[in-house]
């Protein structure tokens, strides 16, 4: 996996969700202690908090894709948040990750990855890499994966965590996102984890024919949308409110 950094670039900030800001104390502590005397490891406890995780929190509110499913059923988020806050990991909160960015709420991951529609084999593109958790889960989805992030410290902290859990199909690239990566598109799904007031062009143009988008849009007041794009124009779907940071960079001067 390549690390692409583009050295201007903005502030761009990831997800934060109303009650995010409760979780910045410091905690410390971990949720189980290694086998002894046949009690679970730290590994058993945290398998079995993430499938509780997708079944009481994700499925019971609707999502139904499978390779959804399955995916949030496989990648340990623990391992992408700081390590005192590892056990709130599979609660339905997003978390600090440092500069002022958290990792989003589970449910909104999964939510954002079903609408994609993703199907094996497809290419995607992540604006907002953030921690990589969402990154991580397109991967074990799509054949592709392409992610921006802004932050420098966070685009490069995603990239070496990515790597050393051997994904290979995802290259991540420090810059603004709003021009999207044009070299290597056009891609079957783009998905956006901060709020422009408007639809970006370059990431609709880099869509092909019956790819999807799926966004927060708003300025103030949000939704989130879908875009198909069609060979007779763009199928727009609202879905739900939701409350994401504003998209920074060039999304700003538009």
């Amino acid at each position: 996996m390549m690390i692409f950094k583009d050295i201007s670039i903005f502030a761009f900030s990831f997800v934060l969700v109303v009650g995010a800001l409760s979780f910045c104390q410091s905690h410390s502590g971990r949720d189980a202690e290694s086998t002894k005397g046949g009690e679970k490891t730290e590994t058993d406890v945290y398998t079995t908090r993430r499938l509780e995780m997708v079944e009481e929190q994700i499925v019971a509110r609707g999502v139904r894709d499978s390779i959804t499913l399955e995916s949030m059923r496989k990648v340990p988020r623990h391992l992408f948040v700081p390590e005192g806050l590892r056990r709130y990991a599979y609660y339905d909160e997003p978390l600090p990750i440092g500069e002022e960015q958290t990792i989003s709420q589970p449910y909104i991951v999964a939510i954002m990855t079903e609408l994609l529609q993703l199907k094996r084999g497809e290419k995607v593109l992540e604006i907002g890499t953030g921690s990589g958790y969402q990154a991580a889960i397109l991967a074990e989805i799509a054949a592709e994966v392409y992610t921006i992030e802004i932050v420098d410290l966070l685009c490069e902290r995603a990239g070496e965590l990515l790597e050393k859990m051997g994904y290979e199909n995802i290259q991540v690239r420090c810059a603004d996102g709003y021009q999207g990566w044009p070299e290597v598109a056009p891609f079957d799904a783009v998905i956006v984890t901060a709020a422009p007031d408007h639809i970006p062009q370059p990431l609709l143009e880099q869509l092909k024919i019956g790819g999807r988008l799926v966004l927060p849009v708003g300025d103030g007041y949000q939704e989130l949308v879908r875009i198909t794009k069609t060979k007779s124009g763009i199928k727009r779907e609202n879905i739900i409110p939701v409350r994401f940071v504003p998209m920074t960079g060039e999304a700003e001067k538009r």
